[in-house]
């Protein structure tokens, strides 16, 4: 053969490969409101970045005439490219060729860029649009499967991982994106879940649509699954590269600076009447957050599960950082179990990769409740502690308002080594309000009382002055100062700065023993 008709017969491979499943198929996925992969990986990727691998792997299945039917690329594009310039590993599942299914050689093809991108230390974007494992080809599509999630557990926590769910992603195949950083399901079109409505109606008789057991505003606000929510293709992508801009690419570096005109100096005199001074009255934390943070820009994650919390990623003097936030319009803040998982894991997130945590507190407790015992609030609470605990990463926390019992302590507290602590002048930590206190405290008192009602009030007037303000716990040591409202984001970027460089070592061990 000559070297002439040796290149028409690359040429001729690859066009193979890059047709996928055919037009038809093609036209299906289109008529669905969906890209093929290859359309993915163009709108992900900067233009003309994008570097193939392993085009030209065919599956070996031999039997249920899958010899009949090989098609190169075996229903996943993979390879490398960038993002406004940085490197990253991405792969995306064909739903046009045999369903996305995946096979054996498919499941390695998604193996080799897990392998590379921690060689090499550059994020992994999954999009995932598949029909589930290939039956005909029965274990070893599982062992595929198995080797996928075992990777996905060594880079975790060493480089981040993102999965978008812009298809179907159902049985085994859920648990690779659970395992990584962040999932971006698109909306209607995005289903998650281990056993289908079919199977659930023969089993317990329950009737579901998949959107209702699996859609993507399920998991964004009733699982918990999902992280963002996106209206359709296009968006998911571009939140998938806006995570990227905010990250570093490994655990051994530091997020990407952010250059900014906001001044780290400059006041709000807004923020003080955000919050109301008295303390059953609600408000909007995210007003808060965006007096303080550059340019006021926020992106939230998992916006509509535990709203009690508030979690996201924000600058602050150019320098990428992780907000953790009690919601006071929510369940007055408490913190329940959801709020706990949520947080807890953000948190160690942000320490894995090195992004200091700003903690706005405002906080009466955790809410109470058979539901909440019962369910192992005591467990979950003790996750958020043990997240605040471990991490090393500059930690800055702002009581706002109410900093009350266990709570307090919880939310990055001096004592569990919060880097820099500081309240405004009306913030309240106690064990619990002045009402309640009181009640407990002094009841024979008020009982015996010829006015009980004025003893109560007197009572009260008395324990607010004594812990009702800030200044207990400043006098202690437990706060490292008393702010104005307005220089909050001032005193924050200061303090950022100078903790950049901070170091602190841990006990040598295998890993803690989180309770899970």
């Amino acid at each position: 053969m000559t070297t002439e008709k040796k290149l028409l017969d690359l040429r001729a491979r690859k066009a193979r490969s890059e047709a996928g499943g055919g037009k038809a198929r093609v036209d299906a996925q289109h008529n669905r409101g969906k890209m093929t992969a290859r359309e993915r990986l163009e709108w992900l990727l900067d233009p003309d970045s994008f570097q193939e691998i392993d085009s030209l792997v065919e599956h070996r299945c031999r039997d249920f005439d899958m010899d009949k039917n090989v098609i190169p690329g075996d229903g996943v594009v993979t390879g490398h490219g960038t993002i406004n310039g940085r490197q990253v590993f991405a792969f995306a599942q064909d739903f046009t060729v045999y369903g996305g299914s995946l096979g054996e050689m498919h499941g390695l093809k998604i193996c080799k860029v897990l392998d590379m991108a921690l060689k090499t230390g550059r994020p992994v974007i999954g999009l995932n649009d598949s029909g589930g494992a290939r039956i005909q080809e029965g274990v070893a599509s599982l062992g595929s499967y198995a080797e996928i999630f075992f990777r996905n557990v060594r880079a975790s926590g060493v480089i981040p991982q993102i999965s978008v769910i812009m298809g179907p992603c159902a049985g085994g195949a859920v648990y690779s994106p659970a395992i990584t950083d962040f999932v971006i399901m698109v909306d209607k079109t995005a289903h998650m879940f281990i056993t289908g409505p079919e199977v659930i109606k023969t089993v317990t008789n329950e009737e579901v649509t998949f959107e209702e057991l699996g859609g993507a505003s399920t998991h964004g606000s009733r699982s918990g699954v999902s992280h963002f929510t996106a209206g359709d293709d296009e968006e998911a992508l571009e939140l998938a590269r806006n995570l990227v801009d905010l990250l570093p690419s490994n655990n051994l570096e530091k997020p990407p600076q952010k250059r900014t005109s906001d001044s780290i100096e400059r006041l709000s005199e807004k923020i003080g009447e955000i919050v109301p001074s008295d303390p059953s009255k609600p408000y909007d934390v995210k007003d808060v957050i965006s007096e303080v943070l550059d340019d006021g820009g926020f992106l939230e994650v998992q916006r509509d599960w535990a709203m009690n919390i508030v979690c996201g990623f924000g600058h602050l003097g150019g320098q990428t950082v992780g907000i953790v936030a009690n919601q006071p319009k929510i369940l007055a803040g408490c913190l329940d179990i959801d709020a706990s998982d949520k947080a807890a894991r953000f948190v160690r997130f942000c320490d894995a990769f090195n992004i200091p945590i700003i903690t706005f507190e405002d906080v009466p407790g955790f809410l109470p409740g058979t539901s909440q015992e019962w369910g192992g609030i005591i467990r979950h609470g003790a996750k958020l502690l043990y997240a605040y605990s471990e991490a090393t990463v500059p930690k800055l926390t702002v009581i706002l308002r109410k900093a009350y019992g266990g709570a307090y302590d919880v939310m990055s507290s001096k004592h569990i080594r919060g880097d820099y602590n500081v309240a405004w002048p009306g913030a309240e930590l106690a064990v619990m309000g002045a009402e309640g206190a009181v009640q407990i405290i002094h009841r024979n008192r008020i009982k015996g009382a010829r006015d009980a009602e004025g003893e109560r009030a007197r009572l009260v007037r008395d324990y607010q002055e004594k812990f009702a303000n800030p200044y207990k716990a400043a006098s202690l040591g437990y706060l490292d100062d008393v702010i104005e409202p307005s220089k909050t984001r001032e005193k924050l970027a200061k303090a950022l700065h100078m903790l950049m460089d901070k170091e602190e070592l841990r006990p040598e061990r295998k890993h803690g023993n989180i309770p899970l």
